[in-house]
């Protein structure tokens, strides 16, 4: 149960940590600090194809590997991530810049992945149907797609790659990993996981590096028969199009602008505190975050004065300081897109109701102030990008039409939610909107055993859950005609 220290820095491959072909790496900062953690191996072309080669031998082992054996890995895994949840949580703290309490419920989240999927393991189901007449015998049976190369975001390191090596793991799958340029070393820490827990060689790859020149050198091989990847639209768009010439099976979380409606039979000040903690958590850098409050207009100031108050509450600083509960953003890109919606939001008549900038008590690091917005007019940016972002609007409706006419003006749909303590409010309410994922009277959706996922340009297949070992096999149908 030993937690791996020095946390590996080199590429995971065949079962053990290399340095990358051509000696190249590359330095991970601290956000808060903007000082350097970590060097790790940057993968090169060569690299990339021995990472191929591997999964291709890895899977034509590991399919063939009984599903009890299977489960076993993964429960093993699960073990050792929340046996090492304190000291990993450092790790991703000092790369990733979120609070310790965060990065802890993220490696506690990311074990009940493997702990929920070493379930899954062994509930892979087929079906036997009657077919024509009785001499025939017509059986249905889901399959392991093959090689899967997996792509994910910085802003969860070590849970979103764990949503898709956890369900690709259980049905049979070998896969090949992209980790964060940001922040690979949580990344890491789950390979080191794995690898303890016993999985064979070449199951998993872990490559850093280039992402654009990785995914276009796997997704060249005839090798990879999957993608999956969790990312941002245009990203998505440019793997699509590449998929799309390989025919390649594919699932893809492409981020969200969640809205949230308030209605006024609710207690206005609980749930606007609520909703300030669950927008400003990792720094407003979630898919999944409430991002636009849409809120009754007859309870509309007394929710701005006390989501404001919520807000003035929080402390920003460190992650590494355990009074913090807003970090820093993670690059100073962020900051700059940051102050761009501020800006065009106030540009278009918008009013800053708190914070509106960065943090000047610090020097150093990628700080910005939670941020609280109001008339806020329907052309502004953070109405229709995805404010990846400290940075929260608040606007008004009069009726359900009204809210719902807002909540869809967007082409993402992600996650929803919506507060209220009427029944029949909370039905139509949740199946007006146009999302993968609605919480009523609650902010809280991710979670292992549930199904993750959008639609619209949100993406599509499902992460989480039962569902989620679908997009990791193919369905293969057998008619036998008995002699």
């Amino acid at each position: 149960m030993t937690f791996p220290n020095p946390v590996p820095t080199g590429l995971y491959l065949d079962g053990g940590w290399r340095a990358a072909a051509d000696g190249a790496s590359l330095v991970v900062t601290d956000p808060a600090t903007e000082e350097r953690v970590a060097e790790v191996a940057a993968a090169s072309e060569t690299d990339v194809d021995a990472a191929v080669e591997s999964a291709r031998a890895g899977f034509a082992a590991w399919r063939r590997t009984d599903p009890w054996t299977r489960s076993g890995v993964l429960r093993r895994t699960a073990e050792l991530l929340r046996a090492w949840a304190a000291e990993a949580a450092a790790v991703m703290t000092a790369e990733q810049g979120k609070p310790l309490a965060e990065a802890t419920a993220e490696f506690l989240a990311t074990a009940d992945q493997f702990d929920w999927y070493a379930d899954e393991a062994r509930r892979v189901y087929g079906r036997t149907v009657d077919g024509h007449s009785t001499s025939q015998r017509i059986t249905v049976r889901r399959e392991p797609v093959g090689v899967v190369a997996a792509f994910s975001a910085w802003n969860f390191p070590a849970l979103l790659p764990s949503r898709k090596i956890a369900p690709a793991l259980a049905v049979g799958c070998s896969i090949i990993v992209t980790a964060a340029e940001e922040a690979p070393l949580s990344t890491q820490v789950v390979a080191a996981a794995l690898h303890r827990a016993g999985l064979p060689a070449g199951v998993l790859s872990v490559l850093v590096g280039d992402s654009a020149a990785i995914s276009a050198r796997l997704l060249a091989s005839p090798v990879v028969r999957k993608l999956s990847l969790t990312g941002s639209v245009p990203v998505g768009r440019i793997l699509l199009h590449t998929a799309a010439d390989r025919i390649l099976k594919t699932s893809m979380e492409l981020g969200g602008h969640a809205p949230v409606l308030v209605f006024p039979d609710v207690d206005v000040s609980a749930v606007a505190e609520l909703c300030a903690k669950a927008k400003f958590r990792n720094t407003g850098q979630v898919c999944a975050s409430p991002s636009r409050f849409v809120v009754h207009e007859s309870i509309h100031a007394e929710f701005v004065d006390a989501f404001v108050a919520a807000t003035s509450k929080l402390e920003v600083g460190p992650g590494s300081d355990p009074n913090t509960s807003v970090g820093p953003l993670s690059n100073a890109r962020r900051v700059a897109a940051a102050e761009h919606l501020v800006a065009d939001a106030v540009s278009r008549g918008a009013r800053v109701a708190a914070g509106g900038g960065r943090d000047d008590r610090f020097t150093k690091g990628h700080f910005f102030r939670p941020t609280v917005l109001t008339d806020v007019p329907a052309d502004a940016a953070v109405l229709h990008e995805e404010p990846f972002a400290p940075v929260a609007p608040v606007l008004t409706f009069a009726d359900l039409d009204e809210a719902l006419a807002v909540a869809n003006g967007t082409e993402l749909g992600l996650a929803s939610y919506v507060f209220t303590g009427d029944l029949r409010t909370a039905f139509l309410a949740s199946e007006g909107i146009e999302a993968g994922m609605v919480g009523v009277n609650t902010l809280a959706l991710a979670t292992a055993e549930a199904p993750f996922g959008g639609v619209k340009q949100s993406g599509f297949g499902r992460e989480g859950g039962a569902e989620g070992v679908e997009d990791y096999t193919t369905v293969k149908y057998v008619n036998m005609e008995l002699a």
